[in-house]
């Protein structure tokens, strides 16, 4: 299996390049050069199989050989055995042809986690491997940083540095991230936003050189082994409603993309699916852009749904690049334009997104009602991403015959802000983390400057 770019002008790599180079040198992304597929007979052999077998056999071509069968799989069965539930992403229904996946039993209550206890094993093993030490740094709006942290705290041939907005996230979030005294962990709060701290993280790794040397790694959706590891789940959810005798419809909150992609690659692969929903919160950049063709920054607004608050959509190239037939030029020509301008896409391409992806977007005051509505009607209490999804399948599926699957993608405990604005008593943390609100912390707070973060990482890095 090789890679690709989005933008056409850097060298195709192998898996194992991939994982260690994250963005691409010509500033795009990596993408399968074909998409490997799973046959009828594939997935249907899928069904009743443990949640690790099934990531192994969808995993496995984009491996491409360069981990051994044995080792692969038992890197994925170490990852998932860090969740907390048996099916570690269990269906929930909702009503009889509604069902909730539940992403939210790692370690960090978090969707994130599904791909970073992965990820996090195979940089360690290709770092072993070659004899080498890297850097991660990663930008987080609230979950990814956690789930990066836990799934490389225990990593000896890595140190990570992970850069939150200060005062922008939410104080479970931000504990379950500053609380982790590892000596490879280092937290930074960056007096920004989310956009703010991406920025950076994108202009450290166009520019490696204050690290000497070392190498940088990218944790974020922009490495390809996050997307392939979410792939799964969307098929082991399928299959377990009935692909692929039946067709199946998933909603996804999403920001930055890359979730949908997952799934959207799962689709390619050949998983039966007839629909897929994006919500979003009142930044909508998303749902701008596949409801009217409104392709463009507007300011950020702070919402109840905080890890849904960016302004651009990094992994929404991945898909450009699908919709504009793989021309890396027309790509870059257009994310080009979006950088300085208001812009849209080009008809064509617009229409074939539209043929699979529909989209809405909703606000804090509907968030709030959605919470309440969901529990008056199933009982359960939605965090507040997982309640624009809510929304938005109700309002925008296409078929009721078909299922339709919407992802949960956090536990309601970390967002206890939301959830006692809708009129409940809050959400008591797991027996876990029950006492992660007196544990002790450790960041860093810095200005949003590009030079004082990277010095920051430069001195603190482990030799």
């Amino acid at each position: 299996m090789r890679y690709i770019s989005t933008r056409g002008q850097a060298p195709a790599l192998s898996f194992e390049e991939v994982v260690l180079t994250g963005m691409a040198a010509d500033g795009g992304l990596y993408v399968p050069e074909d998409f490997p597929h799973l046959s009828a007979d594939d997935l249907a052999d899928m069904a009743g199989l443990s949640y690790a077998e099934i990531a192994f056999r969808v995993m496995k071509p984009f491996v491409g050989g360069e981990i051994d069968d044995d080792t692969f799989r038992g890197l994925v069965k170490d990852a998932y055995a860090t969740f907390s539930h048996d099916a570690v992403v269990p269906l929930n229904q909702l009503d009889a042809n509604h069902f909730l996946l539940e992403l939210f039993h790692g370690p960090t209550l978090a969707f994130k986690d599904v791909a970073l206890q992965l990820l996090g094993r195979i940089l360690d093993h290709f770092l072993k491997k070659r004899g080498e030490r890297a850097v991660i740094m990663g930008a987080t709006s609230g979950d990814t940083g956690s789930a990066a942290i836990e799934g490389c705290r225990h990593c000896d041939n890595l140190d990570i540095f992970i850069l939150h907005p200060h005062n922008r996230v939410s104080e479970v979030q931000r504990r379950q991230m500053t609380t982790v005294l590892a000596d490879n962990v280092f937290n930074v709060a960056i007096e920004g936003n989310f956009d703010d701290a991406q920025a950076m993280v994108k202009a450290s790794f166009a520019d490696q050189s204050f690290l000497d040397g070392a190498r940088l790694v990218a944790v974020n959706s922009i490495n390809w082994a996050r997307i392939m590891a979410q792939v799964v789940y969307y098929v082991a959810s399928a299959v377990a409603v009935g692909a692929p005798q039946r067709q199946v419809s998933f909603c996804v909150p999403s920001a930055n993309f890359g979730n949908v992609f997952a799934g959207y690659v799962a689709y390619r692969m050949g998983l039966p699916v007839k629909q897929f929903i994006v919500a979003t919160n009142a930044n909508d950049i998303l749902h701008r852009t596949l409801a009217d063709n409104d392709f463009s920054k507007q300011e950020l607004l702070a919402t109840l749904a905080p890890s849904m608050d960016i302004v651009v959509s990094s992994n929404f190239e991945r898909l450009l690049f699908e919709a504009y037939d793989r021309d890396g030029g027309a790509v870059d020509e257009l994310l080009g334009r979006f950088q300085n301008e208001p812009t849209v896409l080009a008809e064509a391409p617009l229409g074939r997104l539209r043929e699979v992806f529909s989209s809405h977007s909703v606000d804090d005051t509907t968030i709030l009602e959605v919470i309440r509505e969901a529990h008056h009607r199933t009982q359960e209490i939605l965090d507040p991403h997982t309640a624009t999804g809510y929304r938005a399948a109700e309002r925008e599926r296409r078929d009721a015959s078909t299922p339709m699957i919407t992802l949960a993608t956090a536990h309601p405990a970390k967002f206890a802000e939301a959830v006692v604005k809708a009129g409940f008593p809050g959400v008591p943390l797991p027996p876990h983390m029950d006492d992660l609100l007196e544990r002790e912390e450790r960041y860093e707070v810095l200005p949003a400057r590009l030079e004082a973060v990277q010095a920051f990482v430069a001195e603190h890095r482990r030799r």
